[in-house]
């Protein structure tokens, strides 16, 4: 078995603990291969113990921990491998399109197709920071339900089109084309093309309730908009900034995340947004990344920094962006007001003020983000 496919399987496994209840992070998981790659993987005894120092963290983590990796693992090969999914009969669901009557099995069938769906509905549009660890499960398959679409900007070519301007230069040689009687009148437009986004994620104490659903958010919107000629630059922010455009290039969304949550630092750590907002706006502003682009924050708004220094790099990544957009998990919650320091430090330089604690409200963005 390769390196890669070990990987593959240990991912696998971090994966079905999840499920099981047991919060595993990415960033769990990354220390999870780094410890297994230091033990080896030629005892059971040693894999066990790897994963259940790096991926546990509460006394009931450490019973689910022992029965899924009883069930998941088949070591008597000194290698651990992933158990063949036991045979299942495909699930499907009709839906009668008939009004009238039907017998009791139809309506039962009915009823719970649309459970199901309500089901759904309502995991869409539930907080994520409240979400138990098997609601994240099927919250991230529920991520390709995003339709993210770039935002386009004018170019200064000309293009052939059906309305527009009049293309006098190609109206005249059709005309000669027909020894100079009149042709139809030629029509020309600017071209359009993908406007670059640029996605700034806090990943602070206070955001890390919403830091994996976020990453995840990312990976969908950098992998969706490269596919329509589109270009996105991930970064995360708290104490320090780092560049995660690379780590989630990669097309598998559980490898990309553990690499990201890898590269990160400054997990759960503390608020300095005025300060990594400079460095950002210092090194990818003006010249960089940022210029002519769609500029989403991710972020609360605590700031434990000085809130002056936040509102005036806010107001410099806005000379040069096309648009700011900030996303507030608490935006969209009852009772919520615009108060923290940090935030009222920014509304005056903000194109839009979204909601981003659900499923729902990331839909909502990827239309701001398109009409950008």
């Amino acid at each position: 078995m390769g390196a890669h496919e070990i990987d593959e399987v240990l991912l696998a496994f971090t994966r079905a603990l999840r499920a099981a209840g047991v919060p595993v992070t990415h960033d769990r998981a990354a220390g999870f291969l780094e410890a297994t790659a230091l033990v080896g993987l030629g005892s059971q005894v040693a894999t066990y113990a790897a994963g259940r120092a790096t991926l546990c963290s509460t006394p009931d983590d450490l019973l689910r921990y022992d029965q899924v990796f009883a069930a998941f693992f088949d070591a008597r090969d000194g290698l651990p491998r992933e158990k063949p999914a036991p045979p299942s009969r495909p699930v499907t669901s009709q839906v009668s399109l008939d009004s009238g009557s039907g017998d009791g099995e139809d309506g039962e069938q009915d009823d719970a197709v649309r459970a199901l769906a309500s089901a759904v509905e309502v995991l869409r549009h539930r907080d994520v920071a409240a979400m138990t660890a098997a609601e994240k499960h099927h919250l991230a398959a529920m991520f390709a339900t995003l339709r993210p679409r770039p935002p386009l900007r004018r170019t200064l070519r000309q293009e052939p089109w059906r309305r527009g301007s009049i293309d006098a230069a190609r109206t005249l040689r059709a005309s000669m084309r027909m020894h100079g009687e009149p042709a139809p009148v030629q029509w020309r437009h600017r071209r359009s093309r993908p406007r670059r986004v640029v996605l700034l994620i806090d990943v602070s104490g206070s955001m890390s309730g919403y830091a994996d659903a976020l990453l995840r958010l990312a990976h969908t919107m950098t992998q969706a908009l490269a596919a329509r000629g589109g270009r996105v630059e991930t970064f995360t922010v708290g104490t320090r900034l780092t560049h995660l455009t690379r780590a989630l290039r990669n097309r598998d969304a559980e490898r990309a995340l553990v690499a990201a949550g890898a590269a990160v630092p400054d997990w759960s750590g503390g608020t300095r947004l005025g300060e990594t907002l400079k460095v950002f706006t210092d090194r990818w502003g003006r010249r960089g990344l940022a210029r002519g682009a769609v500029v989403v924050v991710f972020s609360d708004g605590w700031e434990r920094g000085d809130a002056a220094q936040l509102g005036e790099q806010a107001r410099r990544l806005r000379s040069v962006a096309h648009r700011l957009v900030w996303v507030n998990p608490h935006r969209g919650k009852v009772g919520y007001e615009p108060v923290q320091q940090g935030i009222v430090a920014v509304l005056p330089h903000v194109d839009d003020l979204v909601a981003g604690h659900s499923l729902a409200t990331y839909a909502e963005l990827m239309e701001v983000v398109a009409r950008a």
